[in-house]
């Protein structure tokens, strides 16, 4: 099972990240590369995310610990309990999206 590793800003410091994972010897997945072409620059949103393997966790996150400690690291960050949680602008996302549905079905 994939666990994300990190929550990039957009798509490109997705692959940024997944590139320093794969060249510690982790395999990273980038996901997010169909919303962000759907949505423009959704990837502020938190749709940008790497994922590693359960058994790849601890060290990517170590990993990405030491890449947002470096002058040119991110800012974002992914703490334990942020990984446990449904990110809250997927739900929102969702949500509206559902409601124009409805609003749409219920017009035709």
């Amino acid at each position: 099972m994939l666990q994300i590793a990190y929550r990039a800003r957009d798509i490109t410091e997705a692959h940024i990240v997944a590139g320093l994972l794969e060249a510690n010897g982790i395999d990273a997945f980038v996901g997010g590369h169909y919303l962000q072409g759907a949505m423009g620059e959704i990837g502020t949103a938190g749709f940008s995310n790497v994922h590693v393997h359960d058994d790849d966790l601890y060290r990517a996150r170590q990993l990405v610990t030491e890449y947002e400690a470096t002058p040119g690291g991110s800012s974002c960050q992914l703490t334990e309990n942020e990984g446990d949680r449904p990110d809250q602008y997927a739900r929102w996302f969702l949500l509206a999206l559902a409601i124009v549905g409805l609003l749409l079905f219920q017009i035709y």
